[in-house]
């Protein structure tokens, strides 16, 4: 079967998760498993007093109740995986009695069932001394500091003179965009099952990254990395927040070893606000000078964002607007402001969603001080060298992603003024920002094999939060290998399978595909290698370098009449073929180009000017994404990329008590989030774009970009409907109503 990839395949796990047979973390329930819960702080900084554990320990079915008091000393060595902070060290839990954000877990208590630890959680006295915390930027306690650099996350970047330039530029533009705290909440609440068996440890974990968990929980106990086994086959939603090894993980295992049985630990959705990360607020200034007919000749974007006191979260606040537009002279700086609270994490998107935010609604401001239209100037700036870098992109497609989605949207049908736009009574208003982000890949594992039977195996450590990988690679094996889908067998979620980077940052299937379609085609290699020299083989004797592969078969011969598929090779060997690759981007073809997904999103939005209700009536994504291997898939990871832009544009926003840093929404009811009422027409499109150099797929990421240019177009079209331009995510209806 050949012509696989570029067909929307459903989903081949889809009948596993909507049957209940789909196994996520919690539902690896161990015999003689006893339940953990955890106590958390409920002061935002100090120390722990004292913990009446006596009293808890006498309770129905408690089996044991751990603190800094009685918890083993564990060594906590040295370990940073890529997806850590580069400064700073990770929470030693139980390990004293200091106090330092809100929620941090200060006891464990485990018990025969769910409901008995859960009560004994909440019958635990534990006493504080504390002190008022700093959870707010703006608090003057609160003093930015300058991150260390890190690949594309630089602190400070120049070039040109931007500060003279902006001085001197005909048309000058300034202002601040504040975004908020937002934290994931995906349906899946995080968990793990921990079980010891003499000094070797398995944790079935919801993981996004199997082969790094499994490398921090070695190096908090001790062990090295082949003593840990870490499970993940399903992730019921993530978004980033299983990126990271979090408190919760140590703690089930450290309970398994206390109490010596398999211990289960659960967080409540209110302890997902605590420990499990977050995408930290933001305060960015940008100012932009033009000539008057609009091409820019000044750009200067400076952004902080918060961090917590013991590590260093950085992410690409300011990165893009290096490249995203041409102009002689650009400076950008990046600090982050420590805070009494815990780590932010990446969430979709990370640092280009925030950073485009406020450098897209800029450039919509500008577009109405020079009266051009946006979409229009965004064109007339546009390059196809990244400046920044100063190397040409390997493919950048964001004209015609802006000429296509302005096409699709209808924008001609727009009037430019603001409040000009009527369905009825309701203020109608259409915005459109441009989006990217990187084209990432990192090394990869594969390994495939091939029974006799015609079956293909493989196996990676990747995972799958929900965009397909299961389905995406059998696509990538069957066409690399001629079979039909039904014939190949895609395994992840194991560390101990072939290595695999984080499933985060859109890079999964340039990372994890380029490595399945290598170790594919080093099974080819290896099956007619051993098919010419086997006597039995009508491919025997064959000189290999001669052999052609096309629609699924070896040829050989004048004309090409003699074929013989992989599955008639390894059938007439009669042995299983195996096969391994690595897989990596080449550094020289990374050194002489820039590779970044490029897209397009225009929005309608209707707001009543009575009660300030917005609404998204629809929108239209175009993107540059390289190869498409599944259409269905990469429509449905758009969506979900546009339901997360309109929930950070209208909706998310976790609130802090200042003065014990509790977070007050830390419940459904309160945080909100879009739901199937907030979610109007949605349509994403992918323009044809080849690009011989991101990698031998050809692919780019698609489920970070699908978010990043969501909610500035819903704020420059909340502009337009009503002539009241909101600098702050997310936009409230008080704002509306207080013009």
């Amino acid at each position: 079967m050949t012509d696989v990839i570029g067909t929307p395949v459903p989903r081949i796990d889809g009948r596993a998760k909507v049957m209940g047979a789909a196994r996520y973390a919690a539902d690896f329930n161990q015999a003689g498993q006893a339940y953990a819960v955890l106590v958390s702080a409920t002061i935002g900084l100090g120390r722990v007093t004292g913990i009446g554990a006596a009293a808890v320990e006498t309770m129905p079915g408690v089996v044991a109740v751990i603190s800094h008091l009685n918890a083993p000393r564990l060594p906590y060595a040295p370990h940073k995986g890529p997806i850590d902070p580069p400064v700073g060290e990770r929470l030693h839990l139980l390990q004293d009695e200091q106090v330092r954000f809100h929620g941090q877990p200060v006891a464990v208590v485990v018990a025969e069932t769910l409901d008995q630890a859960e009560h004994a959680a909440a019958a635990l006295d534990v006493s504080y001394e504390g002190t008022r915390p700093v959870v707010d930027m703006a608090d003057p306690a609160a003093e930015p500091i300058t991150p260390e650099s890190r690949g594309r996350i630089a602190a400070d970047s120049t070039r040109g003179d931007a500060d003279a330039a902006l001085g001197s530029a005909p048309v000058r533009f300034e202002a601040e965009y504040l975004t908020a705290r937002e934290n994931h909440n995906p349906m899946e609440p995080h968990a793990t099952v921990a079980a010891w068996e003499g000094n070797r440890l398995t944790i079935w974990s919801k993981s996004q990254f199997v082969v790094n968990e499994q490398a921090e929980i070695a190096a908090v106990f001790g062990l090295v990395p082949k003593q840990v086994q870490v499970i993940c086959p399903f992730i019921g939603g993530a978004f980033g927040t299983s990126l990271r090894t979090w408190p919760h993980v140590t703690l089930a295992a450290l309970a398994a070893r206390v109490t010596d049985r398999p211990v289960k630990l659960v967080l409540t959705r209110k302890q997902m606000f605590f420990t499990t990360g977050h995408r930290p607020r933001t305060r960015q200034r940008v100012a932009l000078g033009s000539t008057n007919d609009g091409r820019l000749t000044a750009v200067v974007h400076e952004g902080t964002g918060e961090t917590s006191r013991y590590e260093q979260f950085v992410e690409a606040l300011t990165s893009a607007t290096t490249f995203m537009y041409s102009c002689p002279n650009v400076r950008t700086s990046y600090r982050l402001t420590p805070l009494d609270s815990s780590t932010p994490n990446h969430m979709r998107g990370p640092g280009e969603a925030t950073g485009i935010f406020a450098l897209e609604c800029a450039i919509d401001e500008l577009s109405y001080e020079l009266g051009l239209d946006p979409v229009r100037l965004r064109l007339d700036n546009d390059t196809n060298v990244d400046e920044g870098e100063g190397k040409p992109f390997s493919s950048r497609s964001l004209a015609q992603c802006l000429q296509q989605g302005a096409e699709r949207f209808g924008w001609s049908r727009r009037t430019p003024a603001p409040r000009s736009m009527r369905d009825g009574r309701l203020l109608i208003g259409q915005g459109v920002s441009a989006a990217t982000y990187p084209a990432l890949q990192s090394p990869t594992d594969a390994w495939a094999s091939m029974l006799p039977d015609g079956t293909v195996e493989i196996e990676v450590a990747a995972s799958d939060m929900g965009p397909g990988t299961y389905t995406s690679m059998t696509q990538v094996a069957a066409e690399t290998l001629g079979l039909p889908i039904e014939r190949v067998r895609f395994h992840l979620g194991r560390s101990d399978f072939p290595s695999a980077p984080s499933h985060g940052g859109s890079q999964t299937m340039a990372s994890v595909g380029t490595a399945v379609r290598d170790a594919c085609v080093a099974l080819r290699g290896e099956a007619v290698r051993r098919a010419a020299a086997d006597s039995r083989s009508p491919l025997y004797g064959a000189d290999v370098d001669e052999l052609v592969w096309e629609r699924g078969a070896f040829t050989r011969g004048e004309g090409r009449s003699k074929a013989m598929t992989l599955s008639q090779i390894v059938a007439g060997l009669g042995v299983p073929i195996e096969a391994h690759a690595s897989s990596r981007r080449d550094p020289l073809v990374a050194s002489e180009f820039s590779m970044h997904a490029f897209g397009a999103v225009f929005v309608e939005v209707s707001v009543d000017p009575d009660v300030g209700i917005i609404r998204v009536r629809r929108a239209v994504g175009v993107y540059g994404c390289g190869r498409i291997i599944n259409p269905r898939l990469a429509k449905s990871q758009c969506t979900g990329g546009m339901v997360g832009g309109i929930g950070m544009a209208l909706m998310e926003q976790t609130v802090h008590d200042t003065r014990d840093g509790r977070p007050v929404n830390a419940h459904m009811a309160d945080y909100l989030l879009p739901v199937n009422l907030d979610v109007a027409t949605l349509e994403s499109y992918f323009v044809d774009e080849q690009d011989p150099h991101v990698n031998p797929l050809g692919v780019k990421g698609i489920g970070e970009i699908a978010l990043v240019g969501m909610a500035p177009a819903i704020a420059n079209a909340v502009y337009h409907a009503t002539g009241v331009r909101v600098r702050s995510l997310p936009i409230r209806i008080e704002q509306m109503l207080a013009t």
